[in-house]
Formats: C-alpha cells, sequence, structure tokens
C-alpha cells in the first residue's frame, strides 16, 4: 500500500522492537475468537450512533496507560503552588473569588522563562484540569470540577496562553532535531508538548458539552469560546489549521516527537465543536434548501437509520455444508445403497459447481485479499429455516424505509430513450413536451417528476457554471464568512499534503498493516523510556499499544468523514477537491485494506483495562493486575469506538464513490466485493446499510453469476438502500459506464474544481482584462494621492524639473 507515494505501516524502530512483546504487528489481541464469519445466530448489537462516546470514555482515550505515574506528578505541581498561596484550606473549600485569584497566579507562571519552572506551573493548570481529584470520592464529583474548573480557567485567559506556548513547542527546532538524531523515541521526548495539548483537550471536550444545567454565563462563554475557535483570533488562522500543520510537519520527519495521538484527538475535537456534529449538519441541510427555495427533503435520515433493524447476514459456505450434512445424517441412518449415495453426490451444487467455484476463487483470491469461500445462496442449496425464538424474529415494517428519488437526468434519458423509440427524434433536455408519446409513458413520466429530488449541489454547479461564463455581468459572489469556509480557506494551500499525511498515519495505525523500517513511529507517546522486564508489563503495553492505535484509527475517520460532510453543504467543489486528493492518495484501497481482516474480531477487541481509565483509577484503590484480569477485558459486548470507526470508513468510501463511475470500478478492481460481504456479518443496522450501498453501486459489474449466487444480499439492498427509479443496479444496462471515460470524468472534475478554487481564492492572478476601469476624467483627478516627504519638500525642484524646462510643441499635442 503507497499512501501518498511513500509506504508506511507499524513504526517500530529495531531498539524498541528488539524489546517489545513478541506480536509487533500490532494485534496484542486478548481475545483469541474463533474465525466466526459464517456465525448467521450473532445477537444484534445494541449500539446506537452518534458524534462521540460517553463523555468518560472521550476523556479516557486521552491519556494512555503508560502516563498513569504523571496524574500524581500533575498533582504535587499543584499543590506545591497552592500551598505558597494557601496554605490551610482545600481546593474545594474556596470561594470564588479565591478560585480566581488562583488561577490568575498560575497564568502569571506560564510566562515565565525558566522551562522547568513553565513546565510545574503547566501540570498544576492540569490537576485543575482534571478536577482536582485528590479532593474528591466519586467520578461524578471529578466530572463536577473539571467543568467548573475549566470554565474558570477559560474566563481567565488561559486558552489564548496555551496555543502562545504550543506555537513556541512546534517552532522548537533543537527538541525537534534532537528527536530526529535519538534512536528511539518514548513518552520522555513529548512531556511539553502531552501537558498543554492534555489541558487544551480537556478544554474543547469539557465545554463542548452542552449541559442543561449550566449557568446561564457558562452558556455566553461556550458560545463565544465556538465562535473564537473557528475564527482567526488565534495566531491569524483557525484553530485546526494549526494542527493539520503539526501533523504534516510530524509526517515528515521534521518532528518524531509529536504526540500525534493527542494532536489527532484535538484536531478532531476542534472541528465537531467548531463546524457542528450530525444533528447540526441535518439541520443546516434543511435551513439551506429553504434559502434556495428547494422543497423539503423526504425524511430525516438519520431517524430512519436508528429505526432500522440489523438483518441476519447470508450463512456461510462452511455453515450451509455443515447444516446439509447434518440434515443428510438425520434423513439417512439406514444404511444406502451406493447408487444411491452417487446419485446424492451428483445433486450436491457442492460437487456439481466446481467450474464456478474455481471461477470465483480465481476472481476473489488476488493477493491474498480473499481466502474464503462466500456463500452460494440458491434456492435449492439453502437449507430450511432455523426455528427462532419468537424475541428474535425479526420484524420488517411495512414498505420500503426510504423514499425514492430520481434526478434531472434521469427523466431526460428515460425521455429521450422513449421519444426514439416511438417516435424517431430526440429533444435534448426538454422534459415537458410529451407530443406523441404512449399514454403509459405519460403515467410514467408524471410519476418519475412527483419523486424528482433537486440537491443542494446540484444548485452549487448550475451557479458556478453561471459566473463562469459571465464573469463581468454574473457581479460579485456574497460568501458568508462562516467556519466552515474560513477552514476551508486556511487548509486550502497544503490540503493534499494534510490528507496524505492523515492516510499515511490511518494506514500506520491500521491492524493489517505490517511493520515497515521506513514508516513514521506513531508509538513516540505510548512507549515508555524503560521497556517491559516482566509477562505482565509486556501484556500491558500490549493493551496499551493496541488501544492507542485504534484511538487513531477512531479520530482520523471522524475527521475526514466531519470535513467532507461540512464541505459538500458549504460548497460542492470544496468538498471534491478534497474528495479528489483522498482518492490521489489511494485512500479507497487503505479502506477497503483496512476491512480485509476478520472484522468481527476487530469490532469485538478488548484492548481496555477499565481500572486504569481515567477518571476511575484517579478517585479508587487500584487492585492489583494480573495476567488473567488483563486477558479477561471487559464484559462489553463489542468496542464503541471499533464499530464507530468501521461505520465512518465505510461513510467515507461511499462519499468518495458516489456517482463517480471511476471510482466505484475501482471498487470492482481491487475486489472490494467479498470484503464487503463479510463486513455483513457484524449485525448492526447502520454498518450493515452502507456496506450494501457500496456493494449496490457495483453489482451490475459483478456479473450474472455473482448475482445469481448472492441472491440474500440482493434481496438486503432492495429492502434497505433507497430506490432510484430507472436504476438498473441489478442489470448490467449502465450507459454511464463506458470504461474509455473514466480518466476523461477525472480530469473534467479537476478543471472545474481549479477554476472554482481560481475564480473564488485567487485573487492575485485575476485577469487584468476583467477587472473594473475608471475612465472618469473628474474622479480620476479627484482622488486623493498620498506623496512621500522628500517629494513634497523638493517640489519646486521636480516643477522646474519636469515641467518649465521642458519645451512643449503645442500645435503638435493639438494635431
Amino acid at each position: 500500500m503507497d499512501v501518498g507515494g511513500n509506504g508506511s505501516g507499524l513504526p517500530v524502530n529495531n531498539k524498541q522492537r528488539a524489546m517489545l512483546p513478541n506480536k509487533t504487528k500490532g494485534e496484542f489481541t486478548r481475545n483469541p475468537r474463533k474465525d466466526s464469519e459464517g456465525l448467521s445466530e450473532s445477537p444484534d448489537l445494541e449500539f446506537e450512533y452518534s458524534d462521540t462516546d460517553k463523555w468518560a470514555a472521550e476523556l479516557s482515550e486521552l491519556y494512555s496507560y503508560t502516563e498513569g505515574p504523571e496524574f500524581a506528578l500533575n498533582r504535587k505541581c499543584f499543590e506545591d503552588e497552592f500551598r505558597t498561596q494557601v496554605s490551610d484550606k482545600k481546593w474545594t473549600e474556596l470561594d470564588a473569588a479565591q478560585h480566581r485569584a488562583h488561577a490568575m497566579c498560575l497564568l502569571d507562571g506560564l510566562e515565565v522563562i525558566a522551562r522547568d519552572k513553565r513546565l510545574k506551573v503547566a501540570r498544576a493548570i492540569l490537576y485543575m484540569a482534571q478536577g482536582t481529584f485528590a479532593e474528591c470520592s466519586s467520578e461524578a464529583e471529578v466530572q463536577h470540577w473539571m467543568r467548573y474548573n475549566i470554565f474558570l480557567l477559560l474566563d481567565v485567559g488561559t486558552f489564548s496562553a496555551l496555543v502562545e506556548l504550543l506555537n513556541m513547542e512546534i517552532d522548537n527546532s533543537a527538541a525537534c532535531s534532537s528527536a530526529v538524531r535519538k534512536p528511539a523515541i518514548s513518552l520522555a521526548d513529548s512531556t511539553d508538548l502531552r501537558v498543554l495539548l492534555n489541558i487544551m483537550y480537556l478544554m474543547v471536550e469539557t465545554i463542548q458539552q452542552d449541559d442543561p444545567a449550566d449557568r446561564p454565563e457558562w452558556k455566553i462563554v461556550r458560545e463565544t469560546f465556538k465562535t473564537e475557535l473557528g475564527s482567526t483570533l488565534f495566531n491569524n488562522e483557525p484553530i485546526s489549521v494549526m494542527l493539520f500543520g503539526m501533523v504534516t510537519k510530524f509526517c515528515s520527519g521534521h518532528a518524531p516527537h509529536f504526540p500525534m495521538k493527542k494532536v489527532l484527538l484535538l484536531l478532531w475535537k476542534s472541528i465537531l465543536f467548531t463546524l457542528g456534529g450530525f444533528e447540526q449538519l441535518q439541520s443546516i441541510k434543511v435551513q439551506k434548501r429553504e434559502e434556495l427555495g428547494l422543497p423539503p427533503l423526504p425524511e430525516d435520515s438519520i431517524r430512519v437509520i436508528r429505526s432500522m433493524r440489523a438483518a441476519s447476514p447470508p450463512a456461510s459456505a462452511s455453515d450451509l455444508i455443515e447444516q446439509q450434512q447434518k440434515r443428510a445424517r438425520r434423513e439417512h441412518k439406514a444404511l444406502i445403497k451406493q447408487d444411491n449415495l452417487d446419485a446424492f453426490n451428483e445433486k450436491d451444487p457442492y460437487k456439481a459447481d466446481d467450474s464456478r467455484e474455481d471461477e470465483d476463487e480465481n476472481d476473489d483470491n488476488d493477493n491474498s485479499i480473499e481466502t474464503e469461500t462466500f456463500p452460494l445462496e440458491r434456492d435449492e442449496v439453502m437449507p430450511p429455516p432455523i426455528p427462532h425464538p419468537p424475541s428474535e424474529r425479526v420484524s420488517f415494517p411495512k414498505g420500503l424505509p426510504w423514499a425514492p428519488k430520481v434526478r434531472e437526468k434521469d427523466i431526460e434519458n428515460f425521455l429521450e430513450s422513449s421519444r426514439s423509440k416511438f417516435i424517431g427524434y430526440t429533444l435534448g433536455s426538454d422534459t415537458d413536451t410529451v407530443v406523441g408519446l404512449p399514454r403509459p409513458i405519460h403515467e410514467s413520466i408524471k410519476t418519475l417528476k412527483q419523486h424528482k429530488y433537486i440537491s443542494i449541489a446540484e444548485i452549487q454547479v448550475a451557479k458556478e457554471e453561471e459566473f463562469q461564463k459571465t464573469p463581468l455581468s454574473g457581479g460579485e459572489e456574497e460568501v458568508e464568512m462562516c467556519a466552515i469556509e474560513l477552514l476551508y480557506q486556511g487548509i486550502l494551500p497544503s490540503l493534499p499534503q494534510y490528507m496524505i499525511a492523515l492516510l499515511k498515519i490511518l494506514l500506520a495505525a491500521a491492524p493489517t498493516s505490517k511493520a515497515k523500517t521506513d514508516s513514521i513511529n506513531i508509538l513516540a507517546d505510548v512507549l515508555p523510556e524503560e521497556m517491559p522486564t516482566t509477562v505482565l508489563q509486556s501484556m500491558k503495553l500490549g493493551v496499551d499499544v493496541n488501544r492507542h492505535k485504534e484511538i487513531i484509527v477512531k479520530a482520523i475517520s471522524a475527521i475526514l468523514l466531519l470535513l467532507l460532510k461540512h464541505f459538500k453543504l458549504n460548497h460542492i467543489y470544496q468538498f471534491e477537491y478534497m474528495a479528489q486528493h483522498l482518492v490521489f492518495a489511494n485512500c479507497i484501497p487503505l479502506i477497503l485494506k483496512f476491512f480485509n481482516q476478520n472484522i468481527m474480531s476487530y469490532i469485538t477487541a478488548k484492548n481496555s483495562i477499565s481500572v486504569l481509565d481515567f477518571p476511575y483509577c484517579v478517585v479508587h484503590e487500584l487492585p492489583e493486575l494480573t495476567a488473567e484480569s488483563l486477558e479477561a477485558g471487559d464484559n462489553n459486548q463489542f468496542c464503541w469506538r471499533n464499530l464507530f470507526s468501521c461505520i465512518n470508513l465505510l461513510r467515507i468510501l461511499n462519499k468518495l464513490t458516489k456517482w463517480k463511475h471511476s471510482r466505484t470500478m475501482m471498487l470492482v478492481v481491487f475486489k472490494s466485493a467479498p470484503i464487503l460481504k463479510r463486513a455483513l456479518k457484524v449485525k448492526q443496522a447502520m454498518m450493515q446499510l452502507y456496506v450494501l450501498k457500496l456493494l449496490k453501486v457495483q453489482t451490475k459489474y459483478l456479473g450474472r453469476q455473482w448475482r445469481k449466487s448472492n441472491m440474500k444480499t440482493m434481496s438486503a439492498i432492495y429492502q434497505k438502500v433507497r430506490h432510484r427509479l430507472n436504476d438498473d443496479w441489478a442489470y448490467g444496462n449502465d450507459l454511464d459506464a463506458r470504461p474509455w471515460d473514466f480518466q476523461a470524468e477525472e480530469c473534467a472534475l479537476r478543471a472545474n474544481i481549479e477554476r472554482f478554487n481560481s475564480r473564488r481564492y485567487d485573487k492575485s492572478h485575476s485577469n487584468p482584462d476583467f477587472l473594473p476601469v475608471d475612465n472618469c476624467l473628474q474622479s480620476v483627478l479627484g482622488q486623493r494621492v498620498d506623496l512621500p516627504e522628500d517629494f513634497q519638500m523638493n517640489y519646486d525642484l521636480w516643477l522646474e524639473r519636469e515641467v518649465f524646462s521642458k519645451p512643449i510643441s503645442w500645435e503638435e499635442l493639438l494635431q
């Protein structure tokens, strides 16, 4: 896999590799679950998709387990500072004025020159942001004081000071050059950065939580902070642009000590807070459609998806063989003649259809992507239905979950083919004239028009075409300077590098990546200075490394999806610019490579030690960890972050390939169908929906034999995915899918994007012929011109030299 031209995988240098436990691939898997790809009786996963996990889970994922000893260090630094101010009282016993005075004192301490002193003060502030946990007796109390302290810190101006310090650390060339020369980077190399990023993350994550019990002034502070975070107030750019810069600096190898997990988490939460999550996206979409005069959405997609039930995945071939054998044993307990057995074998489709199986194996086995025999779903092969208890039976609602949609282009194509067939002439894009067409065609057109859907993107494309055609008479475009527009303008110059950097880190964190010596090291902020010496320590570090990588995948998948969705709403060409650079950086094969694993094992992985999670670990007495307790893990049915990541990556893949034939063919070329079919084993409705969408767009290219063998999958697509009237998705009759047009399609799109970016953002290279010219003599002479001081002092000399001493031939001038 090559992301952006450079290979990358799990980054561990030779010294660290020698000291790590045997499983250096990143799979310190502690749940050796059987490969149950064909397990169709697995229960539904009670998973509710949301912008983020529960607040406590999001707080705990900020810290690696290796950072555990630093909680006590932060407390000590705070208490040392606190005793110099208040000697006999606890923090929780002081009044608001004393709290504020001490916070201001700590803020002053951040401005000292001595680096060690500054770090101690930063740790004291971090302890405040962590809720002064030593004085709390429960997790709820810690969270209460966290919220109070963080609003206090924000009120006294701590965040601005932290941004300045972070900029200093980013530009600290001494630390960067030291890290580059080091053979093994550990936690100690990123101490200052980690403390600053921890405080900033806790502030953003806590303030973005909208608590109904908040004081009125806190709600005002929250909205102000949200606006400031998305504006160019800090460092003349949105905070997200600065963090993107850290990501690219890390990936270029100039700053290998950057704690990338914390940077990505802060970047994700900053984008989520300033731009809004999926509920806000839906409301923005509704509002924009109203402003453009478009009809309302046919349904609320979030509610529809939440009400969907998971479908039972098709049983695998191994299950079918096993059930067939059981049934055969049950029916043929008596002795059976050999000729009867031969006759049975002749009818057995697993033996009679060898040519088809060979073809499938050759088709699906490409670079070891597919090694599993996939379900044979013919009616004559299917075993009798397995009886389920009434509680497990899935009850499908009457009707389909989605209202069908039709594009204007679909109506035009239908009318063109009808006119050619019945009349013998065409009328271009005219969708109103139906003269000479039979009555049933009239009814068809009426039905199509009833379900016609005009998207915001179509309006934006049409407006952009108008601006390009009439640059003079079209007038100036009014661009609303909202948070997403400011972010796009900020990342526009380096957007390709940002996308490549994110995908490089995603590849390095993927569980299917193999260790490479030339890849980036994403474990700099998890590996301790002293590597483990006992089996227990090795197991704990193994869990920590896997958890660390899972959190990175979660953050990157959420960042990419949020940006794609917000850019698409703001302007379709902003979305297309980002999407095209993701495609150019091999995002599609990267996501398919990610899913080319036992996805059920990934989703049910238990790479967490709940007793070490913050805030549990700071308010409870920690039990003694044993190898058995680490093996057992928690009792959760699935890992929330891993299921969240999988759904996000599937949604990104859908966004990249929707209505793009060249990219759909990439899915076919990379043999994605068997990989995606394996993902259907996860019984979660939302994940199944996006898998089925990806299968639907390529069904027509997979061949008749594939469709015959996968009728259950076809039925699931029909039941769960939105229908496009006149879309022959289940057949091979696609007029648009001409293979010679694929490169032209991407080139034309790229040209449109470049014209959009040049017209809207590249003011320096605008065509001088299109600039307005003032040719009124009175207004030109009436303009005030500021003259330099030396010219005014020597005005008489200038007059003598340039005017009086120059002979003027008035006769020639008048002629």
